[in-house]
């Protein structure tokens, strides 16, 4: 498919305007890039709580959003984007707030400590640390222990996946349901997608290349399927999962492969390519209707679930 027409513009817009790729920026000026620049008007949703919770080095940013519906609700764990370097709880703002009125679910947004300042696995414990205080800490959420989601873009939905396998590992906590957007699932970059969206599209891979290189500290982590899910000898036992990806984005082939592999291990998923998006779109809901289109997607997906 070509470009989305919607999309065309952006990046020409973001040409003319000279945005460099945040590869050529320091970590501390790509820190201040503005990742929800293009997203729609924030919801007002009942109740938003900024709370420190107990993490494995030091305490966890979350921010917790409440919609106003009688309790217990199911919650939906999200861990933003930002290729583990950048992103905030800022920069999945206004998508959490759709989630949480859309879902009618508690939503539980993590600040999980980013690199190069903490290296791999420091993401990842934390994210897993997260979801564990959610469970053992759903009757004072007002939420059932028993419908729990998680949920991620980009590096987020590498979280996502990842914490699938260390709650399966670990035998806890029973996760309901997984949400993996443009998901990163290898370390490689051997692949068409790679290929094909080298650059122009936003996100190149010369940027994933950078992420990368900061995340690890040692080329040997990129195999632990900790870190690249797609490498993890056994999928089986992981909860159903809806895979977002987009036509024009180097990460595509990645989650489209992790989809094949969990449908291989026998878990239920549904995947979906949206033609002529570029990566981060479901973000962009102020400017792309296919982003809009894909967050109505999770939701139903979602409700679906926890709702059952």
């Amino acid at each position: 498919m070509p470009l989305d027409s919607q999309v065309q513009m952006v990046l020409e817009k973001m040409k003319q305007l000279g945005v460099p790729p945040l590869h050529t920026l320091s970590v501390e000026d790509a820190r201040k890039i503005n990742l929800n620049g293009m997203a729609a008007q924030p919801e007002e949703v009942w109740r938003i709580e900024n709370q420190k919770i107990p993490g494995p080095s030091d305490c966890i940013p979350v921010r917790i959003y409440t919609p106003r519906r009688e309790a217990p609700l199911p919650v939906i764990v999200y861990y933003h984007g930002g290729g583990w370097v950048v992103g905030n709880l800022d920069a999945a703002d206004v998508l959490c707030r759709r989630l949480a009125n859309g879902v009618n679910s508690i939503v539980v947004s993590v600040d999980y400590r980013l690199a190069p300042e903490h290296k791999f696995p420091a993401a990842t414990e934390d994210s897993h640390a997260a979801v564990v205080w959610v469970a053992e800490h759903a009757a004072a959420l007002g939420a059932d222990p028993n419908r729990i989601a998680v949920g991620g873009d980009s590096a987020g939905g590498n979280l996502a996946a990842v914490v699938s396998l260390m709650a399966r590992d670990r035998g806890f906590p029973s996760v309901k349901f997984q949400l993996l957007v443009n998901p990163v699932t290898h370390y490689s970059f051997d692949t068409d997608s790679y290929r094909e969206n080298a650059e122009g599209y936003g996100l190149t891979t010369n940027t994933m290349r950078w992420f990368w290189n900061h995340y690890l500290a040692k080329e040997e982590d990129g195999q632990n399927p900790y870190a690249s899910p797609l490498l993890s000898p056994s999928l089986s036992g992981l909860p159903p999962a809806l895979v977002l990806t987009a036509e024009f984005d180097p990460l595509r082939d990645d989650g489209e492969a992790y989809a094949e592999k969990l449908k291989a291990a026998g878990v239920p998923v549904e995947a979906k390519r949206y033609a002529g998006m570029v990566h981060g779109f479901i973000l962009q809901t102020g400017a792309y209707e296919q982003g809009r289109n894909a967050e109505e997607h999770a939701i139903s997906a979602l409700r679906k679930v926890l709702h059952a």
